[in-house]
């Protein structure tokens, strides 16, 4: 008999397919306590990955495009702070994901840049933009005027009422 998931089991395939961080899904799906080691036990479950390569299916680039950017406007940077303080034993286990990039002067220390917020918010606010299919471009709307004045057929292209 095969076992379903639980409601938490789904809710955490439905954050990582999302999010694509254990550590983060584990927490938003409800494993309160150590979300990452939670994050990596679920991952080696064969039921979790196959619900989560189903959940992959369904999702289009743009809209893991946009979760990407959701992530850089909105992620956490505590494992990049964890990484300042000395934490190098297991940086496989870090999700540096908003770092763009880290560099070790000769003189000792670290520096880390992070991907700009305020971008990764334009973008976001574009795409949100873009995906309403209830208006268009204004680009796109002149190069339809264009081809209706072209094609001799000036009556549409003056149908919001300007004439050209």
């Amino acid at each position: 008999m095969e076992e379903k998931l639980s409601k938490k089991e789904q809710d955490f395939c439905r954050y990582y397919a999302y999010l694509r961080s254990p550590r983060e899904a584990a927490a938003l799906a409800g494993f309160i306590l150590l979300p990452e080691r939670c994050g990596e036990k679920l991952l080696d479950k064969k039921k979790i990955r196959d619900e989560i390569l189903r959940l992959e299916a369904q999702q289009s680039d743009f809209k893991l495009a946009k979760a990407g950017f959701r992530r850089l406007a909105f992620g956490s940077v505590a494992d990049a702070v964890r990484l300042l303080d000395g934490e190098r034993e297991n940086v496989d286990g870090l999700d540096l994901f908003m770092v763009s990039d880290i560099k070790i002067p000769k003189g000792g220390g670290m520096e880390i840049k992070f991907f700009d917020r305020q971008k990764a918010l334009e973008c976001l606010a574009s795409m949100e933009g873009l995906s309403d299919n209830s208006s268009t471009m204004p680009f796109y709307d002149a190069l339809e005027k264009s081809a209706a004045l072209v094609s001799g057929a000036p009556e549409n292209a003056s149908s919001d009422g300007v004439d050209l």
